[in-house]
């Protein structure tokens, strides 16, 4: 699968799409976000796949985080803010999930963005 960047503002990405991209990844779509350019990498067969692709185009690693999208569920439950590329304790965070509350709020803003229902 080909990674792609969604910017939510000229590339965005609908959910049925999402759907989709799920089927090869039993259900979830893994996503690397990155908070300070407001762009998210999925496709990747892992995180650090595609982290590495942002690292290439320029993102800086303090603002890269993974989370996995459930597309078949709603809510709470559509994002999962695990991720081994998150354990981070230079920054701040010190296991798989993203701790800081702020964080998680600017990642569900880049998503409510970028994804179209």
């Amino acid at each position: 699968m080909e990674i792609l960047v969604i910017d939510g503002y000229q590339k965005k990405i609908t959910l049925d799409q999402l759907k989709e991209i799920s089927e090869d990844f039993g259900g979830l779509v893994k996503a690397v976000v990155d908070i300070e350019k407001r762009i998210m990498a999925i496709g990747g067969e892992l995180h650090s796949d595609e982290e590495a692709f942002l690292l290439e185009r320029d993102s800086q690693q303090r603002n890269l985080w993974g989370i996995n999208l459930y597309p078949e569920l709603e809510g709470e439950e559509f994002i999962e803010f695990d991720s081994v590329i998150n354990l981070r304790p230079m920054y701040g965070n010190r296991t798989r999930q993203i701790e800081d509350e702020n964080i998680r709020e600017k990642i569900k803003e880049i998503i409510n963005s970028s994804i179209l229902t």
